[in-house]
Formats: structure tokens, C-alpha cells, sequence
């Protein structure tokens, strides 16, 4: 046999710490724009919440002639998906409200600080915030 043959074919350490280096560079680079994109999808679930939330205020005021609270609406005080703790407040007299999401500590959502709390009212005046109370609503209500 010649000494060509009898060479063995492998991986040299150079060559793993190259590929190791590519790895770390590419998931430090990744995984935080993943983790924003993630924050930003979730936003979606508070603000589905409060449109829902809407619609049924529109139908019991259509019927009542009066807006309802989160219980007579038979509503929870979460979102769907449970990333946006819901409030509603409402007027005494029944003829307005303000529905607001908050981001939920549980759920990790609170780290969004861009769009933090969510807030629509009878009007369907929409508002956002971030975390220092700024107004982000033109960002956040997309």
C-alpha cells in the first residue's frame, strides 16, 4: 500500500474550532432577534384581546344601552394566550369604558418594553405605551 492510501481522512482541530467560532457567532447574533420577533408576535395577543373585548361591549351596549364589566361580559382577565392581563374600566353610567392590556410578569411578555400596555375605548381610540409611559401607538397598534 502506498502512503496516499493508507492516509486518514478526518477533521482537523483547526478546522472544528473554525466551525465552533461560526456557531457561536451565528446563535449571538440570532437569538436575540429571534427573542425580539417573539415579543413582538406576542403583542398580537393582547391587542386580539381587546378586540374582542370591544365587539362585546358594542353587542351589550346594542342590547342594554349600556357598557358592561369584564364579568357580565363572561370575560377572563387574561388574553387568549395569556401573555396581557385584562382591565376594564368603566364609566358610572354605563355610556363609556377604557379596556386596557397590560403585559403579564407571568408570561415573560413584560420584557416588551416598546409596547408594555395596550388601551382602547368606546370611541375606538387606541393608545400604547412603553415602559417609561411614552406613547408608542403608532408602533405598537399595527
Amino acid at each position: 500500500m502506498s502512503a496516499r492510501a493508507c492516509r486518514l481522512r478526518g477533521v482537523t482541530l483547526a478546522e472544528l474550532l473554525t466551525a465552533l467560532v461560526v456557531v457561536a457567532v451565528l446563535a449571538a447574533v440570532a437569538v436575540p432577534l429571534w427573542r425580539v420577533h417573539l415579543l413582538r408576535v406576542r403583542r398580537e395577543d393582547g391587542i386580539a384581546a381587546l378586540i374582542a373585548l370591544q365587539a362585546a361591549q358594542d353587542r351589550h351596549f346594542g342590547k342594554y344601552a349600556r357598557y358592561a364589566t369584564l364579568e357580565q361580559l363572561a370575560l377572563k382577565h387574561q388574553s387568549e394566550r395569556g401573555f396581557y392581563d385584562l382591565e376594564l374600566l368603566d364609566n358610572d353610567d354605563g355610556l363609556g369604558y377604557l379596556a386596557r392590556a397590560k403585559a403579564s410578569h407571568r408570561s415573560g411578555q413584560d420584557d416588551d418594553s416598546r409596547c408594555v400596555e395596550f388601551t382602547v375605548d368606546q370611541n375606538n381610540r387606541r393608545r400604547a405605551l412603553d415602559s417609561e409611559g411614552n406613547d408608542r401607538s403608532a408602533d405598537c397598534w399595527r
